[in-house]
């Protein structure tokens, strides 16, 4: 096989410990050097030097949990750096050591044989640490919400049969003052009740006459307060995003001209794919690394599973929702699209199939630099 990098290495990362194997040719013959070093700041520093002694322009890793990534932000800008999926580089199986796996990926990447993973850039990744740091604490919040409504239906407090939004503007003020004094006056539900809700006053305060004990009311004020600290957290959180979506504002704007694409939706696109979608190559190849394409897996014949391939999960998780808020609307080319689909299929896969219909569409949008235009036939 032809040589595309003859000084190479290959990395085998672990916790506490690297494991580097560097190639390179000499007199006609592959010399090779294997060296440990240690993943502390000291033994980055160590690494790099020893890679710059024996010349090495390009070096491979594995994508292993979350240790490559102070080796890559420590090696980025002084080599070629190459993470590689793990499944698509594995060793022959019975010759499994650290040290036989670096020289396995340095071999590799000798010929050419390894593909880089999509790391974006370092802008990219803080705003993509962010946006999943939301999503976490927005699961949480909603799930503290739901541990309220179970405590107040155990005390037989039925607000929840009778608000629509528990925790909205006037739900929040009954409950503030609910779990101040354990009860609340006739009197004083006046003053928490806004617009329409002023005719259901009679059957709030008869939703509100329950049975909370002592222990209940702590557990909810504890609850509450939960409530309370998270949703400032995800304010401030909401408010970093912005920041980091300065450079990026016409993104952001194109992507809202789509049916079902709100600004945090946006946000969750421009931080899992970036805004350059040349490294993707093509719509299909963006979609294979989404998880939103069909399996292939055929034997004697047979076509057997079509299940999606497993791609990013936080982008597939926003671009569904995005595909179940376009269904919604019932005159968009889209929606006609999904319960056609649904008819035919059901929700689960037409949502699927309305997602990579969308991400195509993203992609050549953020391509092209162009708004949403409504498709004349789908």
């Amino acid at each position: 096989m032809d040589v595309i990098y003859p000084r190479c290495a290959g990395l085998d990362v672990h916790a506490e410990t690297i494991v580097a194997c560097a190639l390179w040719e000499e007199d006609g013959h592959i010399q090779k050097d294997i060296q440990t070093f240690s993943t502390f700041s000291k033994g980055l520093g160590d690494l790099l030097e020893w890679l710059e002694e024996h010349g090495v322009t390009h070096v491979a890793m594995e994508s292993t949990g979350v240790y490559w990534k102070p080796v890559f932000a420590f090696l980025e800008g002084y080599v070629d750096l190459t993470l590689a999926n793990p499944q698509r580089i594995k060793n022959v199986p019975g010759r499994k050591t650290d040290v036989s796996d670096a020289e396995w990926i340095a071999k590799l990447l000798r010929h050419g044989l390894v593909e880089k993973s999509f790391v974006p850039p370092a802008d990219i990744r803080e705003l993509r640490d962010f946006t999943r740091l939301r999503k976490k604490w927005v699961g949480q919040l909603t799930s503290e919400k739901n541990r309220i409504q179970k405590v107040l239906e155990s005390s037989n407090v039925k607000l929840g049969s009778v608000l629509s939004d528990l925790f909205g503007v006037s739900g929040k003020d009954i409950l503030a003052r609910l779990l101040e004094k354990g009860y609340v006056d006739k009197d004083e539900l006046d003053q928490c009740l806004r617009g329409r809700l002023k005719k259901k006053k009679q059957a709030v305060y008869d939703s509100l006459l329950g049975t909370l004990t002592e222990h209940e009311l702590r557990l909810l004020r504890l609850l509450w307060k939960h409530v309370e600290e998270l949703e400032q957290l995800i304010e401030e959180v909401d408010q970093h995003i912005d920041r980091l979506l300065e450079p990026y504002r016409e993104e952001v704007n194109l992507l809202m001209t789509m049916p079902g694409v709100k600004k945090q939706t946006a946000a969750v696109i421009i931080a899992e794919m970036g805004t350059d979608m040349s490294v993707f190559e093509t719509p299909e190849r963006a979609a294979s690394w989404t998880g939103l394409s069909p399996g292939n897996h055929e034997s004697a014949g047979k076509r057997k599973s079509t299940r999606t391939t497993k791609g990013n999960p936080h982008l597939r998780s926003a671009l569904c929702e995005a595909a179940w808020s376009a269904a919604r609307s019932k005159t968009h080319p889209l929606s006609r699209k999904f319960w056609s689909l649904a008819a035919r299929c059901g929700k689960k896969k037409a949502l699927i199939a309305i997602a990579r219909r969308m991400l195509v569409i993203i992609f050549c949008m953020i391509s092209r630099k162009e708004p949403f235009r409504q498709p004349q036939l789908i």
